[in-house]
């Protein structure tokens, strides 16, 4: 099974499955033809991480994120500032080293093969969907700013209509090139002209640190407990921890309580606040952590949460834009993976003549706050919002795996989606289109300081959003679908022997599987 938050993205993974390719196969398909179908919210310029569990039951995972340039230590920033688009914002991209980490560990296929339907798609073009063409809409100026956007989202100088065909002709090429040896993109002819061009811009790279891209970070997930489950994690620079905290703070407390009630949805939230305060006060590139999900500071953690305590806010903003997969083979082998360019259109900026579209994750992630873990300083990967789950029985077997984009939603919605499908039973696909809330602000550096809200579905009902506000939040309403994210969950059945699996209804996914 697989499920995606596009059709042909779905499609192609679910091709790739029924050819006899395994779960990282029709990953790394569907990775590549996201960045056709939603360019918007990925592209080789931006990061990737995955959690991946083995057929004998192994879990392990990959991450793709890099740090500023080299030259960029406070001294620069504090003349410069750190802008949240343009050069200075660009992070060495980490797409590709993670891809080619999962490749290398766990495909069965080459990489031509995978990612063909990409370059085929890029050369004969592939109909704009609503999603795109909204993505063009708002960030028009932007686009039209940068040559290569322009030429790709532009063209005739008019926003495409809803199922004009985009052609990516520079993109083909360089994906060829890529298919046919992906460290190219940290040390031969695109890395020169990434570097290039973002020095000629006035971000200080040396080129060191991009040949360091392609090295990503690979080991062990983190895990927890919830529910009688054990849950595993992406770990650091994701906030993996952060989802594994709450579910912490919450386990036993839910299962309990009326589903989406406003004793529930208070607890969810509390909890959601007190990790985004504690992830500003403690947590950059170290272990700190680790000491949050101790026993006694756990414990002290559910003491404030049920004497009402709410954390004071932090400062960031729920949204952003990424996109993820998930796929389950016939031997059990399961994929969750998750990659971004992090605001849309990431930096607005690409590499020239690639097709390339460089994230802003520096700009977004790192602080200009001195002494603070999360500083921006060369070598430092600044705070991520992306992360990825999945979650075992007490046998070991795969029981749960899925994901969310969502800037610094995810974690808080990811929490939610585990709660319903672990403490009430739900199945994939109501867990996924489920009334949503979320805590605002998170921790991104571009809100700190930001007024704290809860802003809700208001599916959830008049009663419930009025026991919010009795409880201390400043609840505000949203749309019934307008919270944001696209979940995706597949669930393993082992008592009937099936799979299931939810797509949500928030944008286009589709889930596919036999």
């Amino acid at each position: 099974m697989v499920v995606a938050s596009h059709p042909a993205v779905s499609a192609v993974g679910d091709r790739v499955l029924a050819d006899g390719g395994n779960a990282v196969d029709a990953t790394l398909a569907m990775a590549a033809l996201c960045w056709l179908t939603l360019p918007g919210q990925c592209g080789a310029g931006g990061d990737a991480f995955a959690v991946v569990r083995e057929p004998d039951g192994t879990v392990w995972t990959v991450g793709g994120s890099g740090f500023g340039p080299d030259g960029g230590d406070p001294a620069f920033y504090a003349e410069h500032g750190l802008p949240s688009r343009g050069a200075l914002s660009v992070a060495v991209p980490g797409a590709l080293g993670a891809l080619t980490a999962l490749h290398e560990r766990g495909a069965s296929l080459p990489l031509r093969r995978l990612w063909l339907p990409a370059i085929t798609l890029a050369d004969r073009g592939t109909p704009c969907s609503a999603k795109t063409r909204q993505d063009v809409l708002e960030h028009e100026a932007l686009l039209r700013a940068d040559p290569g956007l322009a030429a790709m989202f532009l063209r005739g100088g008019s926003v495409p209509a809803i199922g004009t065909r985009l052609t990516f002709p520079d993109l083909a090429a360089s994906l060829r090139a890529l298919a046919a040896d992906p460290g190219s993109f940290y040390t031969g002819a695109i890395a020169e002209r990434a570097v290039t061009a973002l020095r000629r811009a006035g971000a200080p790279f040396s080129g060191d640190e991009w040949t360091e891209g392609a090295s990503p970070l690979t080991g062990p997930a983190i895990t927890g407990a919830y529910g009688g489950l054990t849950v595993h994690q992406t770990p650091l620079p994701t906030p993996g921890w952060m989802m594994l905290q709450q579910a912490a703070l919450c386990d036993g407390v839910l299962a309990s309580l009326p589903a989406l009630g406003a004793e529930a949805v208070h607890r969810l939230a509390a909890a959601a606040r007190r990790a985004f305060h504690d992830r500003f006060t403690h947590c950059g590139a170290d272990d700190a952590w680790r000491d949050l999900l101790e026993p006694a500071a756990v414990k002290a953690a559910r003491a404030d949460l049920a004497a009402g305590v709410l954390a004071p806010p932090a400062g960031a903003r729920p949204d952003g834009d990424t996109t993820s997969t998930v796929a389950v083979d016939a031997e059990g082998r399961a994929v969750s993976f998750i990659h971004s360019l992090a605001f849309t259109f990431g930096a607005g900026i690409t590499v020239p003549g690639t097709g390339i579209v460089l994230n802003n994750r520096f700009g977004r992630g790192a602080y200009l706050l001195p002494g603070h873990p999360n500083e921006a300083r060369p070598r430092r990967r600044p705070l991520h919002t992306l992360n990825a789950w999945l979650a075992t029985d007490t046998y070991g077997r795969l029981r749960f795996v899925g994901n969310t984009p969502g800037g610094d939603g995810q974690v808080q919605w990811n929490v939610q989606v585990l709660s319903h499908l672990a403490d009430h039973g739900l199945d994939p696909q109501q867990a996924v289109s489920a009334p949503r809330f979320t805590v605002y602000p998170g921790s991104d550096a571009d809100a700190l300081g930001a007024e704290a809200e809860l802003r809700c579905e208001d599916r959830l009902g008049p009663d419930v959003l009025a026991g919010l506000t009795e409880r201390g939040h400043r609840v505000r309403a949203l749309g019934p679908w307008e919270a944001g994210g696209s979940a995706l969950v597949v669930g393993l059945d082992h008592d009937r022997g099936v799979l299931s699996g939810g797509a949500d209804p928030r944008q286009d996914g589709v889930v596919l599987g036999e």
